[in-house]
C-alpha cells in the first residue's frame, strides 16, 4: 500500500510551538534567575536542580493556559513532572558533559543544556498537556478554538437492519 500523506503544519500548530518557544525563553530566564544566586552557595549540580524544580511549577502553568490554553487539573499538575524526567535527563546529561568533558564554563553550561532538550520537552509537555492528541489532525483546534476541545462525534446511525 502507499505511504501516508504527510501534511505540513498547520497555522495553530506553528502558533503553538511559538508560544512553547516564548514560555521556553520565560522559564529559562527564570531559571537561571534561581541558578545564578544559589551556584554561588551551592554546588553547581545542587543550584541546578532547585533552579529546575522552582522553573517547573512555573512552565507548567504557563504551558497549560499560554501554550496549549486548557484547564490546569491536579491530575495534568501531577503527571507534569514527570513528563519532565526526561527533559531532567536530558539537560542533566548535556550539563555534565558540558562541563565534564567539554570543559565549559558552568554559569554557561546550563543554557546549552536547556537549548538540547527543547525538542523532546515540547514532544512530552503536549503529550501530557493534551492528552489523546496524538496525530497532526489531532493538533487543529476544535469548534472551540482550542484542540483539547473538541467537540465528541455524533453517534452514526443507520436505518438498516443489523
Amino acid at each position: 500500500m502507499g505511504r501516508p500523506i504527510r501534511r505540513l503544519p498547520t497555522a495553530g500548530q506553528w502558533g503553538r510551538l511559538a508560544r512553547f518557544a516564548a514560555v521556553g525563553g520565560v522559564n529559562t530566564v527564570t531559571f537561571y534567575l534561581c541558578y545564578l544566586p544559589l551556584h554561588r552557595v551551592l554546588p553547581y549540580f545542587a543550584a541546578y536542580t532547585a533552579g529546575f524544580l522552582v522553573s517547573l511549577t512555573g512552565s507548567f502553568f504557563l504551558n497549560t493556559y499560554f501554550t496549549y490554553r486548557t484547564r490546569p487539573s491536579w491530575r495534568k499538575f501531577l503527571l507534569f513532572p514527570l513528563t519532565q524526567v526526561t527533559n531532567y535527563a536530558v539537560q542533566s546529561a548535556g550539563l555534565v558533559a558540558l562541563v565534564s568533558w567539554c570543559g565549559l564554563n558552568s554559569t554557561v553550561a546550563p543554557l546549552l543544556a536547556a537549548l538540547l532538550a527543547i525538542p523532546f520537552t515540547y514532544l512530552v509537555s503536549r503529550r501530557i498537556l493534551l492528552p489523546g492528541h496524538r496525530t497532526a489532525a489531532a493538533d487543529a483546534p476544535g469548534p472551540g478554538g482550542s484542540p483539547d476541545q473538541t467537540a465528541p462525534s455524533p453517534p452514526v446511525r443507520s436505518n438498516e437492519p443489523a
